[in-house]
């Protein structure tokens, strides 16, 4: 199949943000790891219930964060499929992803309530939640 100047660009695109999309999935995971070790080395680094659990939820917000950004490039290379599918490719411009993430960004409340609904989704709130917990009935029991 010959593929027209825009659908390879397209394609090039695709490739690139499934990279990426995968390298985020990498470091969400690594994010992950850093919690688990976090709260194993909290008593032999004497850090206090609070301070455990501050940390813990900056990890968690922090992927939120990455899973947002990941969501983005889902969303554009969702965009893209359908170009292609429909033999759109030819009429559409490729490497758009931040200029139509412009023109559908959210305002600082619409960002906010991206992360938090990331940060609830169960594939990221696991394992902190659980580390959470852990924390605070280490902090109940003595």
């Amino acid at each position: 199949m010959h593929h027209t100047e825009p659908a390879s660009a397209l394609t090039h695109e695709w490739a690139v943000l499934q990279h990426n999309h995968e390298q985020h999935e990498r470091n969400s995971l690594l994010i992950k790891l850093a919690g688990v070790a976090l709260l194993a080395a909290s008593a032999t680094m004497a850090l206090s219930m609070p301070a455990s659990v501050a940390l813990l939820l900056v990890l968690w917000l922090q992927e939120a964060i990455f899973r947002t950004f990941q969501a983005r490039l889902g969303e554009r290379m969702l965009r893209i499929e359908q170009l292609l599918r429909e033999g759109a490719a030819q009429s559409a411009a490729p490497c758009q992803l931040h200029s139509e993430w412009l023109a559908s960004r959210p305002g600082l409340a619409g960002l906010l309530a991206e992360y938090a609904k990331n940060m609830l989704r169960p594939t990221v709130a696991f394992p902190y939640a659980v580390l959470v917990l852990i924390c605070l009935g280490q902090a109940a029991l003595g």
